[in-house]
């Protein structure tokens, strides 16, 4: 079936409301269920999984430093919607088939509240994981207000809960971006864009076998895929949208909750985006984009000026990435090339509103303040079925801790890039920020495992230079990032976000530690191997 673009409304997530609220804490509850839920005016009613019933779930939106509590709650099935792969870690035939954890990603949080892969539990609370469970979650919210999201986490089956609706977003704010009079209340809107694929009977289509050379006699029927795409562009649970706008300025919240696909977002009526946000909170100066590239997981604070548009002009909101980024095929300029369309109305009362031109202070590490260097080295192989496998340090999972970062000890991670493939790469925990992206020379260093660096460092770009959680990491480059680690000790883990990789061994754990005494530990440019 083909499906005509720009027939359904925008929809805008609702805000929850918490259960309690009172000095001492705020306190919410979020069910986890199964329902149908109706993605495009032709297609029939879908079945999925979402927070409180809804795609996306409802919004949170929290105060900086308002301590929020948060029972989620497993009321899914036993059975999944789409095809698990017992082949992977955490996913054996004693394994529950549905697993639930959340993850609020981006926050600074302690180890039990994470949402950590294998803290997982099940409809009945006595099957939980082996480790770090717990009921009730708690975000103290003590960083800079910014647009967070939370979603499933689960070993080994991310990829499937993320896709069958389980992701909503987390917003926090504060006195100081309230006074910034950038545009609200109505006029500041969420868009969650995800891929999709749908079966003639409108059902999910995630593929259960991938193509492989000279596979085993024992190989699987049910197989993880190196990336999914889906063919249907959705915002807000709804196939590519149409927005009635204003003749004035817009915020949109932009958060990229794909599972493999890249967006290059530019608006055909040529006009730019200004940038004022990324994922860990407001950058210290807006910046003028004519289009924007956002990774699996990446969030982006845009405004956009209507303003200057004719009344019942009509606006794409369009993609040019290829897929796998930036090497693949290009996407369909009918299908996959188009996101969302906005139709331009008269406006309904006087645009008060400014975009400032400094927004915050962003306090910049100092390389020289480093503990630390590591190198994360992103590998491909083949696994056991001869499937592709992306490792992270040619270790997987459960491979063992190489990193211990201390607490309040900064530290310089490189990520080192030698294949075709972008890789989003998340740090649980962190906020952190860009230094730079270095080419060197990938055959050598195939060939010896030395890094001989072949041009000058790369500055990111202006949009780059905020608060992150997830850094694109270029091929044939070094992407390095610097980040302070705690308060809080305990286990998390970093990961590639693209979910297929992640699920498939992408993913490694790391423990924040205690401060140990300065006369024994001491500032060193080892490599963490």
């Amino acid at each position: 079936m083909v499906l005509k673009p720009f027939v359904d409304a925008l929809p805008v997530p609702r805000v929850l409301k918490p259960k309690d609220k009172n000095r001492d804490r705020t306190y919410y509850e979020v069910e986890m269920r199964e329902f149908f839920h109706k993605f495009h005016r032709d297609l029939p009613p879908t079945k999925v999984w979402g927070y409180e019933g809804q795609i996306p779930g409802p919004t949170f939106e929290v105060d900086q430093f308002e301590k929020v509590h948060v029972l989620w709650k497993n009321k899914l099935p036993d059975k999944h919607i789409l095809p698990v792969d017992r082949t992977l870690h955490g996913c054996g035939e004693h394994d529950p088939e549905v697993r639930t954890v959340v993850h609020l990603h981006g926050a600074n949080v302690e180890p039990e509240s994470d949402g950590y892969p294998d803290a997982w539990f099940t409809q009945d609370f006595e099957k939980c994981g082996p480790r770090f469970f717990r009921k009730v979650y708690k975000y103290d919210n003590f960083q800079e207000p910014t647009t967070l999201w939370y979603h499933d986490h689960a070993i080994g089956i991310t990829r499937l809960n993320v896709y069958a609706g389980l992701a909503g977003l987390y917003i926090i704010r504060n006195e100081h971006e309230r006074l910034l009079n950038l545009p609200s209340g109505v006029y500041e809107i969420p868009l969650v864009i995800q891929d999709k694929s749908f079966n003639p009977d409108g059902s999910l289509f995630y593929p259960s076998t991938v193509d492989v050379q000279n596979p085993p006699p024992d190989f699987p029927d049910v197989s993880v895929t190196p990336g999914f795409t889906g063919n249907t562009i959705v915002v807000n649970g709804k196939a590519w949208p149409y927005l009635e706008v204003e003749r004035r300025k817009y915020r949109f919240r932009i958060l990229n909750a794909s599972n493999q696909r890249f967006y290059r977002l530019s608006l055909d009526s040529g006009q730019q985006f200004i940038q004022i946000g990324s994922d860990g909170g407001l950058m210290q100066r807006p910046v003028k984009l004519d289009e924007i590239i956002i990774a699996p997981s990446e969030r982006v604070d845009v405004v956009v000026d209507f303003s200057g548009q004719k009344t019942g002009c009509k606006i794409n909101l369009v993609n040019t990435a290829r897929t796998p980024f930036d090497f693949g095929e290009p996407p369909d300029p009918l299908t996959t090339g188009l996101i969302m369309q906005f139709r331009v109305i008269e406006r309904t009362s006087e645009d008060t509103s400014t975009v400032p031109e400094f927004l915050t202070k962003i306090k910049r590490y100092n390389e020289d303040d480093a503990y630390r260097m590591r190198d994360i080295t992103l590998d491909v192989t083949n696994d056991m079925y001869n499937r592709l496998l992306f490792l992270l340090n040619n270790r997987d999972y459960y491979g063992g801790i190489t990193e211990e970062p201390g607490v309040d000890e900064v530290e310089i991670w490189r990520f080192v890039n030698p294949g075709l493939a972008f890789h989003p790469m998340h740090v649980h925990q962190v906020q952190f920020q860009v230094l730079d992206r270095i080419p060197f020379d990938v055959n050598e260093y195939v060939a010896t495992g030395r890094i001989r660096y072949t041009g000058e460092p790369e500055d990111p770009p202006a949009n780059e230079r905020g608060w992150k959680d997830t850094v694109q990491c270029a091929p044939g480059h070094v992407t390095r990032i610097i980040a302070k680690f705690g308060p809080f000790t305990g286990r998390y883990v970093y990961h590639c976000h693209i979910l297929e990789h992640e699920d498939h061994d992408m993913m490694r754990p790391f423990d924040v530690v205690a401060k140990l005494d300065p006369c024994n530990r001491k500032k060193c440019d080892c490599r963490g191997k």
